[in-house]
């Protein structure tokens, strides 16, 4: 692709934009208008190819976190794949040109950006981003960091290591898919048993899990065998502490929280994305995108219609990005 010379970088860009709290289709709004942000010195701006999107967009766009939300008007998204086009004057390890990605709010709830990467630029923390796997499109890039990043602090969280076995609640969801690869391709654990609905039983199986459990069907508490972790994804962690071992741990990503289990909002690190880069790379864990998609940038407002079925499986992708 061509990338735009610092003189060439407009003023104005493309954006989703919502200048009031409320439901993602009465408030989101294209405006082409928006100014392109300015980096701070340890900032890059990127030139954005795709995005994908999280549920903790449309709890933002809501104002479930307005306490700690920058003023409006916000442009979401979290998660960015894009090309470098300028740099701070403090940066020492990104360059123009630079294929990247990452989640460009390093506390996801604690003051996100205004300026997210629904847009055609976005300005984004040098630490937060990682060079992007050239095995991996733009549009599989854009949907791991959020996911893959928060699946691997949960179970850094639980002390997970190899010969562990890990139950995963939401096992076909956006996180719950890289949960059950990196437990198994990265951590080593013995066993990987994962729920969804009946027609993703396959899917979650293809990902390493050795059980896959149809929630529709039976209930992973009254399982024979209890876990050494279980990462609950969905908000169910009444019951997953019902499937744990006496000394195991129950971490979740959704309240509320029933003790002992541990809840967690992620801190986003590029140092995680090169990390994983060589299982990436190699092919052992893999981005996975939801097959509706992805959703040109013009219906972003269906994806996130989308998404709030709670169907997708796993990453719901915005690509091209003009």
């Amino acid at each position: 692709m061509e990338i735009p010379s610092s003189d060439s970088i407009p003023s104005k860009m493309k954006a989703w934009v919502y200048g009031e709290y409320g439901n993602v289709s009465n408030v989101l709004k294209l405006d082409s208008n928006v100014t392109v942000p300015q980096v701070k010195e340890d900032q890059v701006l990127i030139k954005v190819v795709a995005a994908s999107i999280n549920p903790v967009d449309a709890k933002r766009m809501l104002g479930m976190f307005k306490v700690s939300d920058p003023p409006l008007p916000t442009v979401p998204g979290y998660d960015v794949a894009g090309v470098v086009v300028e740099v701070g004057s403090q940066v020492k390890r990104l360059k123009v040109g630079d294929e990247v990605y990452g989640d460009i709010n390093e506390k996801a709830l604690d003051h996100p950006k205004q300026f997210g990467s629904l847009a055609e630029y976005t300005a984004v923390e040098e630490n937060l981003l990682a060079l992007k796997p050239k095995n991996l499109s733009f549009a599989e890039a854009a949907s791991l960091p959020l996911v893959i990043e928060t699946a691997y602090e949960g179970l850094e969280r639980t002390g997970f290591s190899a010969g562990k076995s890990i139950l995963v609640l939401g096992g076909a969801g956006g996180v719950g898919t890289q949960i059950i690869q990196l437990a198994k391709h990265v951590f080593g654990a013995s066993t990987v048993a994962a729920t969804s609905s009946t027609s993703k039983l396959e899917l979650l199986k293809s990902l390493g899990a050795d059980l896959a459990i149809d929630y529709t069907n039976e209930n992973f508490e009254d399982l024979p065998e209890k876990f050494d972790v279980v990462y609950d994804a969905v908000g169910q962690c009444d019951r997953a502490v019902k499937a744990v071992k006496e000394d195991g741990s129950v971490v979740t990503i959704v309240g509320p929280v029933t003790p002992p289990a541990l809840i967690f909002v992620l801190t986003s690190n590029g140092s995680v994305l090169d990390k994983l880069k060589p299982y990436l790379e190699s092919g052992k864990v893999k981005p996975v995108l939801d097959p509706k998609g992805p959703f040109p940038f013009s219906q972003t407002v269906e994806a996130f219609s989308y998404l709030e079925t709670c169907r997708a499986v796993g990453k719901v992708v915005i690509y091209p990005i003009p």
